[in-house]
């Protein structure tokens, strides 16, 4: 599975790449096979120790730290981000890369595989919601492949899968106010249930919907991105 990953990511020499949670360093010491240099960001001060004990400053360098505080401009652009991001904070750590887009090139994960199923899902879909909207606004987002609970030690009681994730160049549909935007995708989906007359009814009635050329009785789950960005965008022209 590892050279399976290590295939996807295909490193090559020159990449500055850096590693989300390394842990006992079993994409580390592969991924040190083919680059000049890595990175890593690890929070556990005893890892810490035991990977700058292990690899040389030269090629390894450990930062001890919270990614979800990390500043990646501190690294430069183009950087590439991969990891096995730890399942419970998968998703804060997912928008905190996305805040920092700007300075990616491209991501590799592995999550669990319900995570990755939401990141990558199509509208109407039921694994579709906040998250696949949010990333795929900013992010071309594809699975790539399962990893079952053998390849761990101890097994984990969920299969997981890698992901990949390349940041839009010039964004397919572009909001005017990313945070009008933000606040209009997590109102339809904060009760999933609603319809986006009801969910939206604060921002705008459904008449304005309908003029949208959106049904007022469906749910937020069957809109694409280009529909959330429309319905922003016309309340940012409109004055909210």
């Amino acid at each position: 599975m590892v050279r399976q990953i290590i295939a996807a990511i295909d490193p090559r020499r020159d990449d500055r790449i850096v590693e989300i949670g390394p842990g006992p360093g079993a994409l580390t010491a592969p991924l040190l096979d083919h680059v000049a240099r890595l990175d890593a960001i690890e929070i556990d001060r005893d890892i810490v120790r035991s990977l700058r004990a292990r690899f040389s400053s030269d090629s390894l360098h450990v930062h001890q730290g919270d990614v979800l505080e990390f500043d990646f401009s501190a690294f430069g652009a183009d950087i590439r981000v991969v990891g096995n991001l730890p399942y419970n904070i998968s998703t804060p750590i997912l928008f905190r890369l996305t805040e920092q887009v700007v300075w990616l090139r491209d991501c590799h994960f592995m999550l669990q595989r319900e995570v990755v199923e939401r990141m990558a899902a199509e509208a109407g879909s039921p694994a579709y919601g906040r998250l696949s909207v949010m990333l795929q606004y900013r992010w071309a987002v594809e699975a790539l492949f399962d990893v079952p609970p053998t390849a761990f030690h101890p097994q984990p009681k969920v299969w997981s899968s890698v992901v990949r994730m390349i940041p839009y160049a010039s964004l397919p549909h572009r909001a005017s106010d990313d945070s009008l935007f933000a606040d209009v995708v997590m109102r339809a989906f904060g009760q999933r249930r609603k319809t986006l007359r009801n969910a939206l009814r604060e921002l705008l009635d459904a008449g304005e919907l309908e003029q949208l050329e959106i049904e007022p009785g469906v749910r937020g789950e069957t809109l694409g991105v280009p529909e959330f960005v429309r319905i922003a965008n016309y309340l940012a022209t409109r004055g909210r």
